[in-house]
């Protein structure tokens, strides 16, 4: 008695993407249009993945060069939070592990879901991963281009393991001994920094979370401190909060 439609569909499901062709091939000759429907089905999925490979070897590309001179730990780095209004600064940066992980791409991207799955993954496989954060206090301090370059430097000197190369995305972070390569748009071109810009973007986008606890008013859960409609409303209502920084809303509260 021939499977199930039902029943194939489960079966393949549960395929491992390896080894998916192969076990398709024992329905080929099942001219039920609805196997035909689940073959095609599952033929898309293999396009798709294919795709995910093709791209995470075309981001591969830095990496691979850097590897090919003999350099063993290439990292990325990427920050987070320069433009809002309120909140830090939050810069990552990464190691990753030979083992790929397709999908990878600039965290704005991707949808929230998706950055916190690979959030998980990045941080449970990764060489070394670190996290550099410089407050509001600071941001007003020394101006948020300078935070920046602390943050990173911050997170580059926690590191248990020391980086034989840097990929930054766009910068070049003075005072800095590690060689670094700046790379324009980086967060699209490096798995590294790819990386590195979905740890930053998540750990600071909790962090405006907490912070929504504090100052619901701001509704940092929504706009994780930048400056919408809605939140310029509320700082005009309300004033300030102290995670605001001061130097970039002088001219909302005069």
């Amino acid at each position: 008695m021939a499977q199930s439609i039902k029943a194939i569909d489960l079966y393949l499901s549960n395929v491992h993407i390896d080894e998916l062709h192969e076990e398709m091939r024992l329905y080929y000759d099942d001219e039920r249009a609805g196997v035909q429907n689940l073959l095609k089905k599952y033929n898309n999925k293999l396009a798709k993945h294919q795709q995910l490979i093709e791209k995470f070897e075309e981001m591969s590309i830095y990496e691979n060069s850097f590897q090919g001179q003999g350099k063993e730990y290439i990292a990325g780095i990427d920050e987070v939070g320069r433009g809002p209004l309120a909140g830090p600064v939050v810069s990552a940066v990464v190691i990753l592990d030979e083992q790929p992980i397709l999908g990878l791409d600039d965290s704005k991207k991707l949808s929230e879901v998706k950055r916190e799955a690979f959030f998980e993954a990045i941080t449970q496989s990764a060489v070394d991963y670190r996290i550099g954060i410089i407050d509001v206090k600071t941001i007003d301090e020394i101006n948020i281009l300078q935070a920046t370059y602390e943050a990173m430097r911050s997170s580059i000197d926690q590191m248990s393991v020391k980086p034989d190369q840097l990929l930054v995305d766009a910068v070049t972070i003075p005072d800095i001994t590690i060689p670094q390569e700046a790379i324009i748009k980086g967060d699209s071109k490096s798995i590294s920094i790819a990386a590195a810009s979905i740890v930053a973007k998540v750990s600071r986008d909790r962090m405006m979370e907490d912070y929504h606890e504090l100052f619901p008013q701001y509704n940092f859960k929504r706009n994780k401190g930048y400056g919408t409609k809605e939140h310029i409303e509320a700082i005009k209502k309300y004033g300030l909060c102290p995670i605001h920084r001061k130097s970039f809303v002088t001219n909302l509260i005069d």
